[in-house]
């Protein structure tokens, strides 16, 4: 199922939740505007289809002889087969499934036999799990030629085993050139590791043609809910590692006194799996390879620029950049108001517009200070987006720099919200204000 986006030419699938209304503080609702989907992407309707589709067949997966279990298993097991072809993994390749991004490079951390090279301005789930076994940290220069050249130094200077970079930067979208990171870690004996979970929703991978040896993402950035990621990598680390989860599923054999391991993928996949969140995952991976990269680059591109356009105008308005050379990058964009705390603007966005962003410093603390600010605004844009979303995001942004917020707010341990705070919330199925569970 498509949908026409506004005023465009291009066409998208459909994604849930574009009709949601909710409250305004002033009173009265409106449409949700999302601008948050760098967080987490609102589910693809061909997902949510092939989930109400899958779920009365749901039970317990491998060694099953009910109909159900040999549904779900295959289920589950054609996943890997969605996910190899969405980043064309290469023969010696395995597909293992984890919770989110987060983990799989914890797993890959603990298989790595030397140190990993890092740049300083990774998300944390990119710069954290390297420590346990030798992480060297490389600041990233004004420009990208510059960055490249302080990674061949550091690779040059001593020998290492992995390369670990972000595909696309979390905080502002910009774009590292993989085939060059690449050929230059292979050069210096390393392999390379990449952090897709921003780049695999906005833009086509192929693990064989950019000769990159391990990728991470995300389902839930990749509008697929229900908490499953994935790692895509060569498997003799991988068979060599300890498993990553002690438990059944992840042995050949065990005695008392002994265990022989499964090799991977199964080797790092003990427990019950997430079957329903891998075949979300695998869906939407089916769904956004069948498309034309051309039309969702260009679908986004256009929005990100209406979006720059229009708030480069406004006084105060700053953009955060990490190279000055960079020519391409996902849909986020992100910013600082002069005079307004981002979360003050942020619920001021929420509260009497009903336009979601996200703010803060985005798991990516050393960033945010090689940038010189204490947190931002960020505005990522995805396949729902549409014009009229942009224009209000604009508006809004225009009506705060002109004549302030329409109403108050108050800052209680760094979370700001409007006072008096007149819409309500859901808590756990119920109204807030109805009884509390005991």
């Amino acid at each position: 199922m498509t949908v026409a986006i506004d005023r465009t030419d291009h066409a998208v699938p459909a994604v849930s939740g574009r009709d949601l209304r909710v409250p305004l503080v002033q009173g009265g609702t409106r449409t949700y505007a999302n601008f948050d989907y760098a967080a987490s992407a609102p589910a693809l309707t061909t997902v949510t289809d092939r989930l109400a589709e899958v779920l009365p067949y749901y039970a317990s997966v491998h060694r099953g002889a009910g109909y159900a279990s040999r549904i779900s298993t295959d289920c589950y097991e054609s996943a890997r087969d969605s996910v190899a072809r969405f980043v064309c993994c290469a023969a010696d390749q395995v597909v293992v499934f984890t919770r989110n991004t987060t983990d799989a490079l914890n797993l890959l951390a603990t298989c790595v036999p030397g140190d990993t090279v890092v740049l300083d301005i990774e998300h944390h789930a990119n710069f954290l799990p390297w420590r346990r076994r030798g992480r060297r940290v490389v600041a990233a220069a004004d420009t990208i030629e510059e960055t490249i050249g302080r990674i061949a130094a550091e690779l040059g200077r001593k020998p290492a085993a992995l390369l670990a970079v972000t595909g696309a930067s979390n905080v502002t979208g910009e774009i590292l050139p993989l085939d060059r990171l690449a050929a230059l870690a292979h050069r210096f004996g390393a392999r390379i590791l990449v952090d897709a979970a921003q780049l695999a929703p906005h833009r086509r991978i192929d693990l064989r043609a950019d000769a990159v040896d391990y990728l991470a993402f995300s389902g839930h950035k990749l509008y697929a809910p229900f908490g499953a990621g994935v790692l895509v990598g060569r498997r003799d680390w991988l068979d060599a590692a300890d498993p990553y989860l002690a438990g059944g599923g992840a042995v050949r054999e065990v005695s008392a006194a002994d265990v022989e391991w499964a090799p991977a993928p199964q080797r790092h996949e003990a427990g019950s799996p997430n079957v329903l969140g891998v075949v979300a995952l695998a869906t939407a991976c089916d769904t956004l390879g069948a498309l034309h990269d051309t039309d969702v680059v260009a679908h986004e591109h256009h929005l990100t620029e209406r979006l720059r356009t229009g708030l480069e105008t406004l006084a105060g308005v700053r953009f955060l950049r990490i190279w000055t050379d960079s020519t391409d990058s996902v849909g986020i964009v992100a910013f600082t108001v002069d005079g307004f705390a981002p979360g003050h603007v942020a619920a001021y966005l929420s509260a009497e517009h009903g336009i979601g962003v996200r703010d803060g410093r985005f798991c990516a603390h050393p960033l945010l200070t090689r940038l010189g600010v204490d947190g931002a605004l960020r505005a990522s844009i995805g396949l729902g987006t549409t014009l009229a979303d942009v224009d209000r995001l604009i508006d809004a942004v225009t009506a705060l720099v002109g004549h302030g917020p329409g109403w108050d707010y108050s800052n209680s341990i760094g979370q700001w919200s409007p006072v008096p705070e007149t819409r309500e919330r859901l808590a756990g199925g119920a109204a807030v204000g109805a009884a509390p569970c005991n």
